[in-house]
Order: C-alpha cells, then sequence, then structure tokens
C-alpha cells in the first residue's frame, strides 16, 4: 500500500463517500504478503489447540441437544470473489415447524438471524452471544480460507446485491473478526456497513490488526445480540 500518507491507519473508518473513492491498492505491503499470513496459521494453530477443551464439549452438548450434525457448513465469498465452505457450530433447529412458539418479529423473512427466531436452542442462543458457534472457523483460517483479521465473509446471495465498488472489500481475505465487529457490531446488519471493510481494506497494517484484535475480546464480552 505504497503511497498512503497514513500507514498505520485508526479505528474511526471514514464517512461513506471518501471510502467508496479511496483506491484499494494492488500491490499490498509485506505485512499482508508475508507476516500476515504466517501470524494467521501460527496464532490459528496455536488457539485451535487451547480452545480443544472447549471445541470438544460444546460439539457434545450440541449432539446431545440437536444431534447430528454438529457442524454447520455454509458457502460464503473470500478473497478475489471466490467461494469457500465456512464452518459454525449449529444453533437452531433445521425448520421452524419443530418448534411450537411461532416467529412474530418484524420482517422476519428478511431480518438476518434475528436473536428471537424461535428455532435457537438455549444453548445457540449462548454460544451465539459470544461468538462460540464460531470457534470452528479456526479450521478456515487454517485452511487459508479466513485470515483471524478481516471483513466477515458474507453470504453468495448477499455478495450478488453488491454495487460494483462494494466488491472491493474481497480484495482481502475474510477474517474472524474485524473492524465492523469492534465499532459497529449490534447496530445494523453487517453488509450495511460496507464502508468499514473499505477502510480496512485501505489500511492492512499490524498496528490495525493488532488493535482489532485487542478490542475484539472486551466487545464481544459486552455484546449480546449478533446482526451477522
Amino acid at each position: 500500500m505504497t503511497g498512503n500518507p497514513d500507514r498505520r491507519g485508526s479505528l474511526d473508518a471514514p464517512p461513506l463517500p471518501r471510502a467508496m473513492l479511496a483506491p484499494v491498492h494492488d500491490r499490498p505491503t509485506r505485512y499482508a504478503r508475508v507476516v500476515k499470513p504466517v501470524l494467521d496459521r501460527t496464532i490459528g494453530l496455536l488457539a485451535t489447540l487451547l480452545a480443544l477443551p472447549l471445541l470438544t464439549l460444546t460439539a457434545t452438548a450440541i449432539a446431545l441437544t440437536l444431534g447430528r450434525p454438529v457442524l454447520l457448513r455454509q458457502t460464503r465469498i473470500g478473497r478475489h470473489g471466490h467461494p469457500f465452505t465456512l464452518y459454525k457450530f449449529r444453533t437452531m433447529h433445521p425448520d421452524r415447524r419443530t418448534t411450537t412458539r411461532p416467529i412474530a418479529f418484524p420482517d422476519r423473512r428478511t431480518t438476518h438471524k434475528h436473536p428471537d427466531d424461535p428455532r435457537h436452542t438455549p444453548l445457540g442462543r449462548l454460544l451465539r452471544s459470544y461468538s462460540l458457534d464460531e470457534l470452528p472457523q479456526l479450521l478456515n483460517v487454517l485452511r487459508g480460507d479466513m485470515s483471524l483479521i478481516g471483513p466477515r465473509p458474507e453470504l453468495p446471495h448477499i455478495v450478488g446485491t453488491y454495487q460494483p465498488w462494494q466488491h472491493r472489500r474481497h480484495t482481502v481475505k475474510p477474517g474472524l473478526t474485524g473492524l465492523w465487529q469492534v465499532t459497529e457490531r449490534g447496530n445494523g446488519l453487517m453488509h450495511e456497513h460496507t464502508h468499514l471493510d473499505l477502510h480496512y481494506a485501505h489500511h492492512v497494517t499490524f498496528h490495525h490488526d493488532l488493535t482489532i484484535l485487542v478490542r475484539t475480546i472486551p466487545t464481544l464480552l459486552g455484546r449480546t445480540c449478533r446482526g451477522e
């Protein structure tokens, strides 16, 4: 990202018009090309080993409450627009007819993963409130589909509605956490804040990644509602 006057970036993303006009450089920094992938796999492997007892306990609890399969596999859009399989723990029943309470929240067909969806199990709500359902995405990091830090990967049908400028978020790998999680999470839907993803793609630096990573834990502990 040569020629950028602010190499460190900041967590305060610019307003949308400026973000739309700011170019995303084709030549990433050495950090983005060399250091970041090594950190992703190294920290990802360490995090997987440390989380192994929690992963095992969670998988067992899901198998007892929801049955198999334990993992949910979804197609998401990754870097350069390539689709990949994203892994998550299951948190809900597969069909609303298995529940006894009707879906009554507004815009139930368009609201993305509403926390009051009756298909969620009590265990599922707990997992989602602290993003524990996303722990299997450490496998995506180890496989190279995702990074630890980056824009969250979107569903294909949402990406299909993008304007051309929005696809510039795909110049970097999607991440387990990102700028949206630590600034706007819970304030609207993820795809309504694409300007944050463009701001991150323009400021892929160690300082920026470290700041987002440090702020992720207190953000998760302070939030109980997800709009992703």
